[in-house]
């Protein structure tokens, strides 16, 4: 009998552990001995404390995943992890297995936990949580990896399309597990496409994703996008789509406008053929209804009037040509009175009669304030009464008081300010 330095279970192991699977790595062996010893003394039964319990986990392919195992009462023994080769991982914070994507995040006699990153496909399964208890207790974790569908491809389209022509595309994503879903849509109006073909990828793990789409083209449809995204869990809410641009090609149409708006006799006129269409129009013919075509002052798509006249007036038609086709688009012309002109001179003197209005305005308000003045300040009087006569009882003795009398006009002086 061997005792096993690594099963901490305080007994022999009976024999089951050889001394050539010393080597770390190599404890599947011994975990099924144990979990087949039957055990019959009372002592050895295990309590629910001593269970470990993990949980399941789903990654994306090329991301990190980490299991942990917790047990309550780890009864003085070891938390282990296993892959789905029930190869060792960690057996406590010893590292079994030399894969480097393989790391210890926490070891504790409670808790074992390990992350294992850039994870591929081949990691998926379930994995084991061992405590060598008596009975050996397990948990297992089951992990799922996601395959990231690869960005769509649309097939089937053409160079251009004609106006009311239907097509067919087709769009294809590979490389996602579970299977992904494909959506159309034109612009942000919804396309109702073919159900999702799903087929199985040769490395049996992965799956390729097929929809097709058929709708008849207008020529609003005429530089739109027609866009095919994937659905899949491993994107998280992000956008994976692939867009492709359509061409239509379909007939023009035509409108004149007229510059100036509202024409007047005397003046100038373009008339502007504004052609659109797909191919753009490259040839205009203009005409008049009672006259003969075609008309021979155009400049371009314009048609030219370099002095209106009110004989000018009339319905003129304008044909926008393509590759496409033709577009007849009318104008009725009428030529309005010639609005009178205000000459230079007679705006010179309306300037001029302006100013000397407002000059002869202020010398009015100057006059006005000027003979207010003078009104409230007419003169100031001073005379020279007798002296005396404001001492004397009557009038009589004043006068007789009175220093010189009233002799004349001079004892009386009248002075003007």
């Amino acid at each position: 009998m061997v005792e096993n330095p690594f099963c901490k279970l305080k007994v022999l192991c009976q024999g089951y552990w050889q001394e050539q699977d010393l080597e770390l790595g190599t404890l599947a062996p011994l975990d099924e001995a144990i979990s087949s010893t039957v055990w019959s003394s009372p002592d050895m039964l295990a309590s629910q404390d001593s269970q470990p319990w993990t949980s399941d986990e789903t990654v994306v392919a090329g991301g990190t995943v980490v299991l942990k195992c917790q047990v309550k009462d780890h009864e003085d023994s070891s938390l282990q992890w296993s892959n789905p080769a029930q190869q060792t991982l960690y057996f406590g914070e010893k590292r079994a297995l030399r894969d480097n994507r393989i790391q210890l995040v926490r070891s504790t006699p409670h808790e074992l936990s390990i992350s294992i990153s850039n994870v591929a496909l081949a990691d998926e399964g379930e994995y084991t949580c061992s405590i060598f208890t008596m009975p050996v207790r397990t948990a297992k974790s089951l992990v799922t990896v996601l395959g990231v569908p690869q960005k769509p491809t649309i097939s089937g389209y053409k160079s251009s399309l004609r106006e009311k022509e239907t097509t067919t595309l087709k769009c294809q994503s590979s490389g996602s597990k579970p299977a992904a879903q494909l959506t159309w849509r034109k612009g942000d109006q919804e396309l109702h496409g073919e159900l999702t073909q799903v087929q199985e990828d040769p490395n049996g793990k992965t799956f390729t994703v097929s929809s097709s789409v058929t709708f008849q083209v207008t020529r609003e449809d005429d530089g739109a996008d027609i866009i095919c995204s994937v659905n899949h869990e491993s994107l998280k809410g992000a956008d994976r789509s692939t867009a492709q641009r359509i061409e239509v090609l379909y007939t023009p149409t035509a409108e004149i406008r007229p510059d100036p708006p509202k024409p007047r006799e005397g003046q100038k006129l373009l008339l502007h053929c504004e052609g659109r269409g797909n191919p753009v129009p490259q040839q205009y013919l203009w005409e008049k209804e009672g006259s003969e075509p075609p008309l021979k002052m155009t400049q371009e798509s314009a048609l030219i009037f370099p002095f209106l006249n009110k004989s000018d007036s009339g319905t003129y038609g304008c044909t926008a040509t393509s590759n496409m086709g033709s577009y007849k688009a009318y104008y009725i012309l009428n030529v309005h009175d010639p609005s009178p002109v205000p000459s230079s001179s007679s705006t010179y003197h309306a300037i001029i009669g302006g100013i000397v209005a407002f000059i002869v305005f202020l010398l009015l308000i100057l006059l006005i304030f000027l003979g207010h003045y003078l009104i409230r300040h007419k003169g100031t009087y001073l005379t020279h009464e007798a002296k005396g006569s404001d001492d004397a009882p009557d009038a009589d003795t004043a006068i007789i008081n009175a220093e010189g009398g009233q002799s004349g006009g001079d004892d009386k002086k009248e002075y003007f300010i």
